[in-house]
């Protein structure tokens, strides 16, 4: 991966992290509550929004798209926290103990973003970010297929890598718009 898209997605990656832990902060692991599906629709609601005000090109909440990009990057975060937890793990995780399990999915996914990178050649840097915008929704399509299956796939990857995958193009999009301002 090239040294400037590490250090930006570093970056992208620390400013989700913040609102993630002042949001646990204010929520406390509320989260815990929701099974996967219910997650993946939360995330769909998010990619869903990006769209319909890329498409009219008017935003009437106010609030910027951006921050629909961070939530779904913590969304599948916590996603894929969520599928190593049991139901007899506690509903309220303090955030001390939370916090590696963040770090250990957002370097995992830079991890996966750096070998993409390299067989890829950085290609989103072309990209648009409405079409990223509908890989994610794509990508949601996919996991709700899978959920539907029971979490089964006969060939494809798993929930876990679509997550990684949306959380990438998450990032992509949200270096994209930083560089256009």
């Amino acid at each position: 991966m090239k040294i400037e898209t590490e250090k930006q997605y570093k970056e992208i990656i620390s400013q989700c992290k913040e609102i993630f832990a002042k949001k646990t902060k204010d929520y406390g692991t509320a989260w815990r509550i929701l099974r996967l599906p219910s997650i993946t629709d939360q995330i769909y609601i998010k990619a869903q929004r990006i769209r319909s005000i890329q498409e009219k090109g008017e935003n009437k909440v106010g609030e910027d798209i951006s921050n629909e990009f961070i939530g779904i990057i913590n969304y599948c975060i916590i996603a894929i926290i969520q599928m190593g937890l049991t139901k007899s793990d506690e509903m309220e995780i303090p955030f001390d103990l939370l916090e590696p399990k963040y770090d250990r999915v957002s370097s995992d996914t830079m991890e996966l973003l750096s070998a993409k990178n390299h067989d890829y050649d950085e290609a989103w840097r072309e990209m648009r970010v409405s079409s990223m915008t509908d890989i994610i929704l794509m990508k949601l399509m996919r996991v709700k297929q899978i959920q539907d299956n029971s979490g089964k796939t006969l060939i494809s990857e798993g929930i876990d890598a679509n997550y990684q995958d949306m959380i990438n193009y998450s990032v992509f999009c949200l270096i994209q718009m930083s560089e256009s301002k």
